[in-house]
């Protein structure tokens, strides 16, 4: 039994792999059901690398498999979402893709976001071939947290946009006042990620020169 169990932090990593790709087929879908579960399917997966970090603290069942699988089904999920973002944003003829306030994702927000994972998974590779750990900073991980909150703001304008245009409620007060609204929290969300992420970047590299230096 405490097999089974300290195995569940893996199934549910996982788990989560295997609903990135589902979360990203589906916000392509320009209707608000297909959206509306995308977003849900994209909560369950965002709470659940809470949940099997916390169970994989907290009883100890911390794994090689699981350090190296988790990483990656972040980093899918990223991908999984930000991607269709910007490739959907880029269709000047569908205001089913378009985001609230910056209508096309610019192509630097991606640099930003895929070149910090990308060189970070570089540093730890390199130092994990000279024996040493580099631990996951408090930056880094309100990073993912704000990461997390704008993908979900993202996906929640997508669906309600699709129903806006479906339904003729573009024009309205009520339709001007959420766009506002809304427009708020994607805008902020979105600036708070994106420095976090230089930021973290930032730490972790002094973290990297100082545990590199001889």
């Amino acid at each position: 039994m405490a097999l089974e169990r300290s195995a569940l932090p893996n199934a549910i990593t996982l788990a989560r792999i295997a609903l990135a790709p589902v979360v990203g087929f589906l916000a392509f879908i320009p209707t608000f059901t297909a959206r509306l579960i995308a977003f849900l399917l994209f909560l369950i997966a965002a709470f659940s690398d809470l949940w099997d970090g916390h169970l994989a603290r907290k009883h100890g069942w911390i794994s090689n498999f699981g350090k190296l699988v988790d990483p990656i089904a972040d980093k899918l999920l990223l991908v999984m979402t930000f991607l269709p973002f910007y490739i959907m944003s880029q269709r000047d003829n569908d205001p089913h893709g378009q985001l609230v306030v910056i209508g096309a994702m610019p192509l630097w927000i991606l640099l930003v976001i895929f070149g910090r994972e990308l060189l970070i998974t570089i540093i730890r590779s390199i130092a994990a071939n000279r024996g040493v750990v580099i631990p996951a900073g408090q930056s880094g991980k309100l990073k993912a947290v704000f990461q997390n909150i704008f993908v979900g703001t993202a996906l929640a304008w997508l669906a309600i946009n699709s129903a806006a245009i479906n339904q003729g409620w573009y024009g309205m007060q009520s339709w001007t006042y959420w766009t506002w609204f809304h427009g708020f929290v994607f805008m902020t969300t979105l600036i708070i990620a994106i420095f976090l992420t230089v930021y973290s970047m930032v730490v972790y590299l002094m973290e990297w020169r100082k545990l590199m230096r001889p």
